[in-house]
């Protein structure tokens, strides 16, 4: 089961559910792909549904690769998203907001997206 206060998100690829976090190093990569802004840039963007798939698709990579996963975003082409691209989006969102969040302070559900 995924920990919200240790910033964990589950997310299920291909039928295998996955624990997601963004962890220092996460977010260091995260940071290094992304091509327009910072961190909080990016945050801003999911704070006001102006985000883009790519963002979505950066953090999903981030989050799998705090959580052990060793593959990249080419690997995830073909695969089937249990809820599909919102589910993703959700989890996107869920993932920033538990890195920078206690999930008591009322955001650690990601409901926004």
């Amino acid at each position: 089961m995924a920990n919200p206060w240790s910033g964990e998100v589950a997310l299920t690829l291909d039928g295998e559910r996955h624990v997601l976090k963004l962890t220092l190093g996460a977010l260091a990569e995260l940071e290094s792909v992304l091509e327009t802004g910072t961190l909080v840039d990016l945050v801003e963007r999911f704070e006001t549904r102006q985000f883009s798939t790519r963002d979505v698709l950066a953090l999903i990579v981030a989050g799998l690769r705090g959580g052990g996963w060793q593959g990249q975003a080419r690997d995830l082409v073909h695969v089937d998203i249990e809820g599909g691209p919102l589910q993703a989006a959700r989890v996107a969102a869920q993932l920033l907001t538990r890195a920078f969040a206690l999930p008591d302070e009322g955001h650690g559900d990601g409901a926004g997206v």
